[in-house]
């Protein structure tokens, strides 16, 4: 088990030309192949511009390698071994599943293998990028060292990610513990994993090692999944803690000690003070901008090492010859954002079109089962700003899919102004993260909750509560006297 105290760490650098005093002239730098980084150098090199990457570790960055794709892959893990457990309401025998643990790393290992390629030196080298592995740094306005090269050029994207944030606890810095970086290498069976940090990361793992045989213990300073809505948020813990997740809220670190194999931590719950024993530690506190070593004060590029990199709805710092995108510049940590933030500088910087952030369309998505989906205002932000609003629900248990499948925990849930136009809406169920994508296009388009009436949804499909949420906005009318009136008028019209 590996101790992770930083960011990733420098590649040997890829000699591209033949002398250490060439500069290398572009019209775009890239720094970060993470997704965003990539989808910006690639859609410049589409367009016959003359691109440059700089990747000081591994292509794909924190996605591909660390995040999104093996911890799905591991829940995906996770969810047939709970199937196996779960099944005797459909009438199959319920067993209890054999972990063997080499082959799930071999099977996390085989899916980033197989989307590597899409992210990989070879591929991007091929669509005419030229892509330079080293450490990037600043050494002036408009120039960047890297390895044995300087690039030039007339714009560049900072795409530099995250990495885990490693709280001052006592005691840590002297006990093996995991973050997202190490615990995917993990082969063998945990008995007791004790998670620092009630985020989505967090819970996440949790979920997935408790399916897998482990005791879990959650930990959390404050409120756990504390930037979500907190009646779609309190229907993921319930549901954890039915399949028996030791969730504990409040609850505040005070000191870590022991050894592989026997990790203690002591907590305050209030004026309690209590020890619980693990065989492991998985430390999910959240995460920091990359932003330390790029030397941006030669750059005169305004920064925070903890908030990140300062940019306008452009994402253009304070040098306009630089952009930043994704994680490190600060706010929502998601592969779809730097994407999302990606489209903008491709607009701006290729097309010079004025593109802007508007992080009301974001949706974001927590993949515990139940997951949990939200896009734009919150009940309480649409109530604070916009002052009378409507909130709709709809649950899956009356959706006839959901019945089939026993899968009919969650709800929809729809914030609406007095005029029916769509704020915000979350879910949290069964394929959550699917079934927001519709609110995301509303929300997009500015709709009215009569468009989501306007189309028909094949039969049987969870897509239903949707429309059936939607459908919640005229049935309270049906009660309003003066609908009634009208209606009982147009009846005498014949």
């Amino acid at each position: 088990m590996l101790k992770s105290r930083s960011g990733a760490g420098s590649g040997a650098p890829v000699v591209l030309s033949a002398s250490s005093s060439d500069v290398i002239t572009a019209d775009l730098c890239v720094i970060g192949a993470g997704s965003g980084g990539l989808s910006v150098a690639a859609a410049g090199a589409a367009l016959g511009r003359s691109v440059v990457l700089i990747e000081k570790h591994k292509m794909g960055g924190d996605c591909l390698n660390y995040g999104c794709v093996p911890s799905k892959a591991l829940l995906a893990v996770a969810k047939r071994a709970h199937i196996m457990r779960t099944s005797e309401s459909f009438g199959i025998e319920a067993v209890s599943p054999s972990v063997n643990w080499q082959s799930v790393r071999d099977h996390i290992r085989g899916v980033v293998a197989k989307i590597a390629p899409n992210d990989s030196v070879e591929r991007f080298t091929g669509l005419g990028v030229r892509v330079i592995q080293a450490k990037a740094r600043f050494v002036d306005k408009r120039t960047v060292e890297a390895g044995e090269h300087r690039v030039r050029a007339r714009r560049f994207v900072i795409a530099t990610g995250s990495s885990p944030v490693v709280p001052p606890i006592a005691g840590l810095d002297e006990v093996p513990f995991f973050t997202n970086e190490t615990i995917f290498d993990n082969a063998s069976h945990i008995p007791h994993l004790i998670v620092i940090g009630g985020g989505p990361i967090g819970l996440e793992l949790a979920q997935a090692y408790l399916r897998l045989g482990s005791r879990v213990t959650v930990l959390e300073a404050a409120a756990a999944l504390q930037s979500e809505d907190r009646e779609l948020a309190t229907h993921v813990f319930n549901a954890l803690r039915q399949e028996g997740l030791d969730l504990r809220e409040n609850a505040v670190v005070e000191r870590v000690g022991g050894r592989e194999g026997e990790i203690r931590v002591t907590i305050k719950t209030g004026l309690t003070s209590e020890t619980i024993d693990g065989t492991h530690l998985l430390v999910a506190t959240g995460r920091r901008p990359n932003v330390a070593d790029l030397n941006l004060e030669a750059a005169k590029v305004k920064y925070d090492p903890g908030s990140g990199i300062k940019v306008n709805r452009g994402l253009v710092t304070s040098n306009r010859r630089i952009f930043a995108i994704g994680d490190c510049t600060g706010g929502p940590q998601f592969t779809h954002v730097a994407n999302y933030h990606a489209d903008i500088v491709i607009r701006r910087a290729l097309f010079r079109l004025p593109a802007k952030v508007d992080e009301r369309l974001i949706p974001r998505v927590t993949f515990t089962d139940p997951e949990l989906a939200y896009v734009g205002l919150s009940e309480e932000e649409a109530r604070r700003t916009k002052g009378d609003v409507r909130v709709l629900r709809w649950p899956y248990s009356e959706n006839d899919r959901a019945q089939a499948e026993r899968a009919i925990r969650g709800f929809v849930k729809v914030i609406t102004d007095k005029r029916g136009r769509i704020l915000g809406a979350g879910i949290v169920g069964e394929q959550a993260g699917e079934l927001i994508q519709m609110w995301s296009l509303a929300l997009s388009r500015r709709l009215k909750i009569k468009a989501m009436l306007g189309w028909v949804s094949p039969y049987p499909t969870l897509s239903e509560i949707n429309k059936r949420a939607a459908l919640r906005y005229y049935a309270t009318m049906a009660g309003s006297p003066l609908v009634r009136r009208v209606v009982s008028l147009l009846a005498k019209l014949g």
